[in-house]
């Protein structure tokens, strides 16, 4: 694909060189700064002056002015020309001599005393560009010479030439390149690589130099550019390798040059431009009768045979921009990246950044998101460039100016997506994941509060699940712009939570209560109501729970009682007075009544007015549902309030039993408080006689003696079988065989708690043994197991004192032997009188090492098994 990457310019015009003369044909070329030398075939050397010369639209031009020309006096064309600035010397090749001549005067410099200033026999010679002897007034070249298989290399000063060294070729080299010690080579029938400093050489490929004419091009440190077979230029490195792909030139090639990225040939009709990049063809440029081409110093100088021109680059910059035109993405980041060594490291990561968000719109306006994307990520793009592109999406205090000159073409996403409703919103789309991959980068700093404003508009714009994420979490939303833009699409809920993070709690709950009670539509949250019950559970907001708490109750006193139940009570949260909130809760009875349980039954707060206060309540259920004949209801409220009755001990139990004293409806309630006065004989005496409850009446004995001791419980029992016993009272109708079996079934059930004996003797004497049979088999085996044990306790006593006793009248009759030359075990010095302890095995040490040794003990503890013997 085609790019202008050159112009061509005349830099010396036919006449100016050859005037009248139309014989007269230029052979060689050479470019020194601004002089230009030109050899020619009737054996002249012209010098030429050139200047650049820039119009106002900033072409550049050249002006040429001849200095002088020079007749060498030989027969034949001026074959090669080089500068040797240094030495203000021309190095000139005519007739198969090489020889040197004054850069200023043109004349021939004679041979020196000490040398010849002379070569013959040379068919070829090149300079050394990249010298490695160290002094910098002699140049370094290569020579060909016609007779010998040989390249000589010489040393050449001001006035004479010197022979440093000669390398042997296995053919007749026909064209040379020298860089450092490296000679590159194109023999009759192949290239090569040749160090002439060691010897060491590398066959590169074969070429046939009768067919077409070789090419080797030094192009830059120990690399060269070759003409292959096949119409390719090739590259290779003075170790033999090509580390760069090949480019793909005519087949009759006649010079080359590089002007990096580009390789310049020049063939019988056009000068063909590739890039060493991509090696595309980038440029065709129509040049007749062209034969020479060359490159000074970053200067490509072409010639016919009449005329010399310069091939000048255009600007990087400018062709880039003409590949960015034409939509050539890829090809202008290649150039960009591959001009990275032409241009200094600050201006080049500019431009680089540049290029890279120009590309990256490109792509955008083809809907290339993927690509786009990571230009944009590389190029480091402001944001707010693409949030731009949608009309209202930036906030009105954004201080956003689109970069100048532009980076795209786009007014906005309509005029990209020319109307095409299905690409704008595709845009947006790309545009919400990236500002969501952005926003929590460095590359949204200093404008936060733009993108994630522009990010809230669209979320609510294209109804985007991640709205209510952005706004529960750290944002930087301007509350000015994004209110309007919520209420606009009807995302009160999220408003709300932009209220909230925004310190206006009171205003975020007006808007909710107002979508809750259905004056707004917002679908967002079909539990609002519930949200709004968390919402002031953990607000510390008091004033804001009291005010809006009341709606709540109202709207659902299950609910609402949440607030005040489950509210929670993290640190630094303030905390509400539990009275305050019963006095609150007082038109709400339902309310009251859950709240009053979570502080009782959940919290297990241990007040007496709050146990009392929710027992008056569930008493007041239960009175109310009596004459309501619910049964179900009723049976339920009554449960709840013998649970608390069993249950608690810190509610008023005069007060209540005054509440309920005449109540026959409730002698069950009324039995417990009593129990729970201990007044067992009167609530047995209900549960018996009044109640006829039998089962409720042992249910009583376990309950009343459940954290009493087991003689408490006997008690208890005694207690009831001797209610059962006694008969009905006076006064009350009752089957008296009814109470006796039902002391029959206590007996047999709870036969265990029972004293076997004080039950004998309180049985009227008529009772069948049969009928107390179970009572009485199970007496007799916990008599007997109670009897046998205590034996066996009392033997195996008996058994261990005997052994204590055996243990201490061996340890009594051991002797322990003390003497002079015995030492203690504690401090290992000799015993002086007989008075010792004995430490357990024997072990005898003295009294007051014993003693000290208790002293300094940390637990001051006793030694165990020590013998009182001494």
């Amino acid at each position: 694909m085609s790019v202008k990457a050159f112009e061509l310019v005349p830099a010396v015009e036919r006449d100016l060189l050859m005037g009248e003369k139309a014989r007269i044909n230029i052979e060689c070329i050479e470019c020194c700064g601004k002089h230009l030398y030109v050899g020619t075939n009737d054996c002249f050397i012209h010098h030429f002056l050139l200047d650049e010369v820039a119009s106002s639209k900033g072409k550049l031009s050249y002006s040429a002015q001849k200095l002088l020309h020079k007749y060498l006096g030989l027969k034949k064309p001026v074959a090669e020309l080089r500068a040797a600035s240094a030495l203000e010397r021309l190095i000139v090749l005519c007739e198969g001599i090489v020889f040197l001549v004054d850069m200023v005067t043109l004349e021939t410099v004679p041979s020196a005393a000490g040398g010849g200033a002379k070569i013959r026999g040379v068919t070829s010679f090149c300079v050394n560009e990249n010298p490695l002897n160290a002094d910098p007034f002699c140049v370094e070249m290569g020579v060909l010479s016609s007779k010998r298989r040989t390249v000589q290399i010489y040393m050449v000063y001001e006035d004479r030439v010197q022979l440093v060294k000669e390398v042997t070729t296995p053919e007749q080299p026909c064209a040379v390149s020298l860089d450092g010690y490296f000679l590159c080579l194109a023999l009759t029938t192949q290239y090569m690589i040749l160090n002439y400093n060691t010897g060491a050489s590398q066959d590169l490929f074969p070429y046939n130099s009768e067919e077409r004419r070789p090419i080797v091009k030094r192009i830059g440190r120990e690399e060269f550019l070759l003409a292959a077979p096949g119409g390719l230029g090739m590259f290779a490195n003075a170790e033999g390798v090509s580390q760069r792909a090949p480019v793909k030139w005519s087949e009759s090639v006649i010079g080359a040059a590089v002007c990096f990225p580009y390789v310049v040939a020049l063939d019988e009709s056009f000068i063909t431009i590739h890039s060493m990049l991509d090696q595309q063809l980038k440029q065709t440029l129509s040049f007749r009768d062209g034969h020479i081409l060359q490159d000074f110093e970053g200067k490509v100088i072409l010639a016919s045979t009449k005329a010399v021109y310069i091939l000048v680059p255009l600007p990087l910059e400018r062709q880039i921009q003409d590949l960015l035109v034409s939509h050539r993405v890829e090809e202008a980041l290649i150039l960009t990246e591959g001009a990275q060594r032409n241009i200094p490291k600050d201006k080049f990561q500019s431009l680089h950044k540049r290029i890279l968000q120009q590309a990256g719109f490109i792509q955008f306006g083809q809907l290339q998101f993927l690509e786009a994307k990571e230009h944009f990520r590389k190029g480091q793009l402001d944001v707010r460039e693409l949030i731009s592109l949608c009309p209202l999406l930036l906030p009105a205090s954004s201080s956003f100016t689109r970069c100048h000159p532009p980076l795209h073409e786009f007014a906005d996403l309509n005029h990209l997506a020319q109307g095409d409703q299905e690409k704008v919103l595709r845009c947006k789309r790309f545009l919400i994941s990236y500002l969501g991959e952005v926003r929590s980068t460095e590359v949204v700093n200093g404008c936060r509060e733009d993108v994630d404003t522009a990010l809230l508009k669209l979320y609510a714009e294209q109804d985007h699940e991640s709205l209510l994420d952005l706004l529960a979490s750290d944002n930087a939303c301007v509350l000015t712009d994004s209110v309007p833009w919520l209420e606009k699409y009807h995302k009160y809920f999220a408003l709300g939570l932009l209220y909230h993070y925004n310190g206006q709690d009171s205003a975020a709950l007006q808007l909710w209560i107002r979508v809750a009670d259905g004056e707004l539509q917002d679908s967002t949250r079909a539990d609002l109501y519930e949200y709004i019950v968390d919402f002031l559970c953990t607000s510390s907001n008091l004033d804001l729970i009291w005010k809006y708490a009341d709606w709540a109750l109202q709207k659902d006193p299950t609910i609402g009682v949440h607030i005040f139940t489950k509210r929670h009570t993290s640190k630094g949260q303030p905390e509400l007075n539990p009275d305050d909130v019963i006095t609150y809760l007082g038109k709400h009875s339902q309310a009251l009544l859950l709240y009053l349980e979570h502080l009782v039954l959940e919290k297990r707060v241990q007040k007496e007015k709050f146990h009392t206060h929710l027992a008056v309540l569930y008493l007041e259920r239960v009175l109310t549902l009596l004459p309501l004949k619910d049964e179900e209801q009723l049976t339920k409220a009554r449960e709840r309030l013998q649970a608390l009755l069993r249950e608690s001990d810190l509610y008023r139990i005069h007060f209540l039993l005054a509440k309920i004293e005449n109540r026959e409806e409730l002698l069950l309630e009324r039995a417990t408080l009593h129990g729970k006065l201990e007044e067992h004989d009167k609530a047995l005496h209900i549960l018996v006689h009044e109640l006829r409850d039998f089962p409720s009446a042992e249910a009583f004995c376990i309950w009343a003696s459940s954290s009493r001791d087991s003689a408490y419980r006997q008690q208890l029992f005694h207690l009831l079988l001797g209610v059962y016993l006694d008969g009905s009272p006076p006064g009350k109708s009752g089957d008296s065989g009814e109470l006796e079996m039902a002391a029959v079934d206590l007996l047999n059930r709870h036969g265990e708690v029972f004293d076997a004996v004080r039950v004998l003797q309180m049985l009227p004497e008529g009772w069948s043994l049969q009928l107390l049979r179970p009572f009485l088999g199970r007496a007799v085996r916990a008599s007997m197991h109670a009897c046998r044990t205590s034996k066996i306790a009392l033997g195996l006593a008996h058994s261990e004192n005997l052994q204590l006793l055996h243990d201490r009248l061996k340890e009594c009759k051991k002797p322990i032997f003390v003497s002079e030359k015995k030492g203690c075990h504690l401090c290992h010095n000799t015993f002086s009188e007989p008075s010792v302890v004995c430490l357990p095995g024997g072990v005898p040490v003295h009294t007051h090492c014993v003693a000290q040794r208790v002293r300094d003990s940390p637990t001051k503890r006793q030694l165990t098994n020590s013998s009182n013997h001494t």
